[in-house]
């Protein structure tokens, strides 16, 4: 299935010069929908992932399903100040600026196998983040899975993944 025919791109949108990949398009048909689910699960049913951690917003639409078919917990990483309970936080990057995400100090053991899972990876900054609080939990094996993938944005953020198994179903050039 050629996904991209299934993204919109919104120009200029949430600010002039950025061409915006809409997925709200690609998850309302449900052919490319669990198209996604089904390529992540296939591409890490023989990993051992024990958790799926999914970054906000989008990405708790897959990662949920994803989870639920790996036979694996569902992890969130919400924006500040979402989460009840004890949390640990992580700041990263923005262009103009930086913001915070948090994740339940108890989602991660050690033993766990985890996959990071997000809509899109952009600069990097986010999925950076979400990887220092999965490291700071000791978890050894991480992998990371994204819809979209913008190759055309080299950041350091986005180079600290290359050490990582990184599967992407959709690449921007």
């Amino acid at each position: 299935m050629d996904l991209k025919k299934e993204i919109r791109e919104i120009q200029d949108y949430p600010k002039e010069g950025i061409s915006f990949k809409d997925i709200t398009t690609l998850i309302k048909n449900p052919k490319a929908l669990n198209y996604v689910i089904d390529s992540v699960v296939d591409e890490f049913k023989d990993k051992g992932v024990t958790k799926v951690v999914g970054l906000e917003a989008r990405g708790f639409i897959f990662g949920g399903a994803i989870a639920s078919r790996l036979n694996a917990g569902f992890i969130p990483i919400r924006k500040k100040n979402k989460l009840p309970g004890k949390v640990m936080t992580e700041t990263y990057e923005l262009e103009y600026g930086e913001d915070r995400i948090e994740m339940h100090i108890d989602g991660l053991m050690e033993n766990d196998v985890v996959l990071i899972h997000d809509d899109l990876l952009a600069t990097g900054g986010t999925a950076e983040a979400a990887l220092k609080m999965v490291e700071r939990c000791g978890v050894g094996e991480i992998y990371f899975s994204f819809v979209c993938n913008l190759e055309f944005i080299d950041t350091p953020s986005k180079r600290k993944l290359n050490n990582y198994f990184t599967h992407t179903l959709v690449k921007y050039t």
